[in-house]
């Protein structure tokens, strides 16, 4: 654990202090770093562990908060992705120690359709989505997830169900997340949960006891190994994503609509509009990534964020946008480009990170998606 340097004018009651690790890949090795964040006015600086030398003075930084500062997380400073390790001290430790956990979100296939309200739900309640991707279990990974349930009388109709279509496996992270989340779902029964539980998930968006919308563990044991299932920390893939690849297109929500929680409003508006959403997945994007996608963008296409709030009000942008670069959204400009964008983003073999930042979400039914959101909105396609 790093020692506070001495010659830092603040006490420690003005700052927090983490230790840092960031995965150097040209060198293929960890660096740790001493990061220290200020909540007076938001601003962060970096100190090189080994080195013991300065390695980013102190600078104001928006993208960051407080409540992103704990144990486990994952956070992103000027394009380089950080794992907070540890805390840097005992202030920190003890101010801002908690009981964070995390817990698997499963959206089952009956609620599929609905995934935009329910992330939204899960966002609202507190909690921070860490992973998510869409996807289409097979019968043996059906088996091992409902492993304990094979002595049940709707075993195989539970296996059936749970494979008729794609689902949305979540980490979501929080305090006391395992049971929060279980009472956020509410009892098994739908049924029962509108008489005893009015207001949970499964009361709103559930049919029965096996169509129930959503799944959560029982206990902490029980989240790691589920989590294990779907998103394996030996570096495997998990359950093939529900991709097709024919008449899609590829929108990505950006890092800062994620961050302010727009995710569900966003993907909930999408299916709207009459859009099937075939595939999700979040990732963390390095800036080669972001250089290479955006390579054919390059002294073409500008991002029109004003005109989308004057001649078009309704569009993603307009409503979720913030500036021409904090714009909300990117989707494919051209029909051709759409199985080129989406292929890279979220074909198994994709080499970019499956943890956090970014959602790339495939919507299937029109080709001309951006357009949509951009240019035609005023004219929307026939549902």
């Amino acid at each position: 654990m790093a020692n506070v340097l001495c010659y830092r004018r603040e006490s420690q009651a003005d700052r927090f202090a983490f230790i840092a690790e960031w995965y150097d890949p040209n060198a293929s090795l960890f660096r740790r770093y001493e990061l220290l964040y200020y909540p007076k006015d938001g601003s962060v600086e970096m100190y090189d562990v080994k080195n013991h030398r300065t390695f980013l003075k102190r600078t104001k930084y928006d993208s960051l908060h407080l409540e992103d500062l704990f144990v486990g997380n994952k956070i992103t400073i000027f394009s380089r992705h950080l794992s907070l390790v540890d805390y840097g001290d005992q202030y920190t430790a003890r101010k801002l120690g908690s009981r964070k956990e995390r817990t698997l979100a499963l959206i089952k296939p009956d609620a599929a359709p609905k995934m935009g309200e329910l992330i939204d739900i899960i966002i609202n309640a507190g909690f921070t989505v860490t992973k998510a991707k869409m996807m289409a279990l097979s019968r043996k990974e059906a088996i091992d997830f409902y492993v304990d349930h094979q002595s049940k009388p709707f075993y195989n109709e539970l296996l059936q169900f749970v494979t008729s279509g794609p689902i949305v496996a979540m980490e979501i992270l929080g305090d006391d997340a395992v049971s929060k989340w279980k009472t956020l779902l509410g009892p098994a029964n739908s049924a029962v949960a509108r008489t005893d539980a009015p207001d949970s998930i499964r009361a709103n968006f559930g049919h029965d006891g096996l169509r129930n919308a959503a799944h959560g563990p029982d206990s902490v044991a029980s989240a790691a190994q589920e989590l294990e299932l779907f998103f394996p920390s030996s570096g495997g893939h998990g359950p093939v994503n529900s991709a097709k690849f024919t008449n899609c297109t590829c929108c990505i929500i950006k890092p800062h609509a994620v961050n302010e929680g727009l995710t569900g409003k966003i993907i909930k508006a999408i299916i709207s509009e009459g859009f099937q959403i075939s595939a999700l997945q979040m990732f963390n994007l390095e800036r080669a990534n972001v250089e290479e996608f955006y390579e054919i963008y390059k002294g073409v296409v500008t991002e029109y964020l004003e005109i989308a709030r004057h001649l078009r009000p309704g569009t993603l942008r307009a409503v979720f946008g913030k500036n021409k670069i904090q714009n909300a959204v990117h989707c494919t400009d051209l029909p051709e480009d759409g199985l080129l964008e989406v292929s890279p983003s979220i074909a198994p073999e994709t080499s970019l990170p499956a943890n956090s930042c970014t959602h790339f979400c495939r919507c299937k039914r029109y080709s001309t998606f951006s357009r949509f959101w951009t240019t035609n909105s005023l004219h929307p396609h026939p549902k």
